[in-house]
This record gives structure tokens, C-alpha cells and sequence, in this order.
């Protein structure tokens, strides 16, 4: 069934029916301004009794807007049993630890096997609607063969909530992940990398913009003007090799953009072992990691990347909530391979 939301016009309004009602309705109603103008343009916002789908139309204090909510409706996605490691899940949202090769939402060339497909089974049809639609609501995603925490909303309310932190970029991401080379403050050509400078003389901040590659579109691109901003912070962890050819580096997020991390780090002349787009397909020296090491590194199936730690303030009670997803087995078996040991192990 459909719901209706009334709202009354408050003092001062803007001039514009979309920006006044997005500014007036309950926040209980749960309702994105995307979301509303969905609702306009498709004639289910009423202005004193009567229909209106002109987002520019004038509205005045006192004005009673009506907004008729349809009943969610069925996605194509089917559910699907696959196996999830779940971190968390109250009524509002759940937080999975993804596999490496999920990919996070159906599409043309995955329409199954995906984490919404595995979801909507999860939930047995216990949804409300997000957007309009019964459907897992997706914040934020990462790519398919990077691991790690994702929080998913399982209301419009909790969506809205987390959605505005990730917008605002209040939510925490820490990301593990293996390099070639490392990032040393005292290396004179990381100075010389346009976009670059260092925070408390060891954590490199890597400042571009990123848009689509002009001629692959797949790919995402550096660039000083146009697209969009983006801020990766990455900070060595461990030296791996002797000499070191190799890195455990720690990525913290400011922005969250497509592809960002692997683009970032092959900026800056560190691309993450295994990613077959950014990486480079680099040959180390079995002088500094032995034999195993190059052929642990050469096999190595997809960019070493892991979405270790994932924190947020829960949309519906307030509190603060951080999670914490280990490093995943065929990771930790490159980094040992390579002479490495797992953050805060002793050394040996």
C-alpha cells in the first residue's frame, strides 16, 4: 500500500516547491531529496489539494504539501543462497566482510552471484523499500576482487542517514594493502609527484582529481581540473625485501571514489601488486625476496587490496560503531611470503 506524508510549509521559505519541501519534511519520513524529486516529476506531491510536478513552482509559508510514498516494488535481482560473513545486523542495517570476486551489485555482464543477490536472500523478503524498491540499500561499494567491509541499509531511513555520512566523508575506511616499492619520505622523487605532500613526516596525501580514462572508459584518470576531487592518505606499515621492492601500506580515505586507492598509488609510482589495470606487471629481484617471493607475486590473482576497518554512527541510535575485517588468507600468504608478518604480530 501506499503511504502519505503531509508536510506544512515552515517561515522563510525557499522560493522552490523542491527546496522547500526537502527542507520540511519529517526526517522521519526517511525521504532523499533525490527521492523527492522523483516523487514531483511523477505527479505524487500535492500543493493545497492540487497535483503539481514543477519542481520551480512557488510555495509559500502555510502551504500544505501532500506526498503520496508508493508501496516499494520487486527488483529484477533474485535472491540467491551464498554463503555471507557477517559482522553485524540489527534492523536498520547489516555489515559484511565480502569475499574477494563478489561483485557488490547486479549488472549486464553479472546479473547473479552478486552480494545484493546473496542479501535479498539473507532477508527473506524483510525489507522496506529503498527508493521506491524493495532492495538492499547500497552506500558505498567496493570493487569486485577487493575484500572487505561494506555497510548495507536495510530501511530508507538508515540509507538516508548513511548515505549523508558517506557525502560528508565522517565515515571511517582503512584499507590494507600491498605495493610495489615503498613510499619513503626521504625518496627526492615522491617530492617531485604533482599532487603529493606528507602529513607528520610519514603518511604520503595524494590530492587529484579522477574521471573516466578519455579512452577507456573501464579505467578512472588523474587530472588537476575537471572531475573529481579526491584525497587518498597512505602510510607504510612495512618494508618488504632486501632491498625493499615491496610495501604493507595502510590507506585511510577522505573521498571515496571509483577506483581510487589503485589509482592513487600507481600515481604516485607504487601500483598494488595484482591489479592487472594499474599495477604494471613489475618483475622483482629474487636477490631481495627469493624465488617464492616473485612467484608468489607474479601469481598473485588480483590487486592486494582489503577493506580492514569500517566505522560509522548508526543512523537510527546514534552510537559509534567500528569494525574490523582480518586481513584474508591469500593476502597474508603473499605478505609472509614476502618476508612480512601481519600488523601487530611480534617480529621474528
Amino acid at each position: 500500500m501506499s503511504a502519505s506524508v503531509t508536510v506544512t510549509i515552515g517561515p522563510n521559505p525557499p522560493p522552490r516547491l523542491d527546496k522547500a519541501v526537502a527542507r520540511d519534511v519529517p526526517e522521519e519520513a526517511a525521504l532523499s531529496r533525490s527521492r523527492l524529486a522523483k516523487l514531483i516529476a511523477g505527479g505524487q506531491v500535492a500543493l493545497n489539494g492540487a497535483a503539481v510536478q514543477d519542481p520551480r513552482a512557488r510555495v509559500e509559508e502555510g502551504d500544505v504539501l501532500t506526498i503520496t510514498v508508493p508501496a516499494a516494488v520487486e527488483i529484477d535481482a533474485q535472491p540467491e543462497e551464498i554463503p555471507l560473513e557477517i559482522a553485524h545486523e540489527d534492523e536498520d542495517l547489516i555489515v559484511v566482510n565480502k569475499p574477494a570476486g563478489m561483485v557488490v551489485h547486479p549488472a549486464p555482464g553479472t546479473p547473479s552471484g552478486t552480494l545484493v543477490n546473496a542479501l535479498l536472500h539473507h532477508f527473506g523478503g524483510a525489507l522496506s523499500g529503498i527508493g521506491g524498491a524493495k532492495r538492499p540499500g547500497i552506500v558505498h561499494r567496493i570493487d569486485k576482487d577487493t575484500s572487505g567491509l561494506l555497510v548495507v541499509a536495510k530501511s530508507d531511513a538508515a540509507h538516508h542517514g548513511l548515505a549523508e555520512q558517506f557525502a560528508a566523508h565522517t565515515a571511517q575506511r582503512r584499507y590494507l594493502a600491498l605495493c610495489y616499492g615503498a613510499p619513503d619520505a626521504a625518496d627526492p622523487r615522491l617530492r617531485g609527484v604533482r599532487g603529493t605532500s606528507w602529513e607528520g613526516g610519514d603518511t604520503l596525501r595524494i590530492t587529484t582529481h579522477l574521471a573516466r580514462h578519455k579512452t577507456d572508459r573501464q579505467k578512472q584518470a588523474v587530472l588537476f581540473q575537471g572531475g573529481r576531487h579526491a584525497v587518498t592518505r597512505a602510510h607504510l606499515l612495512q618494508r618488504l625485501g632486501m632491498p625493499p621492492v615491496a610495501a604493507l601500506i595502510e590507506c585511510r580515505l577522505e573521498t571515496g571514489r571509483t577506483h581510487q586507492i589503485r589509482v592513487h598509488m600507481a600515481h604516485v609510482g607504487h601500483g598494488l601488486i595484482g591489479d592487472p589495470v594499474y599495477g604494471g606487471n613489475r618483475k622483482l629481484s629474487p636477490k631481495a625476496v627469493g624465488d617464492a617471493g616473485v612467484e608468489a607475486v607474479r601469481a598473485f590473482p588480483r590487486q592486494a587490496l582489503h577493506a580492514a576497518t569500517l566505522g560509522f554512527e548508526h543512523p537510527t541510535s546514534g552510537e559509534m560503531m567500528q569494525f574490523e575485517a582480518p586481513l584474508p588468507d591469500d593476502m597474508v600468504g603473499l605478505l609472509e611470503t614476502l618476508g612480512g608478518r601481519l600488523p601487530g604480530s611480534p617480529a621474528r
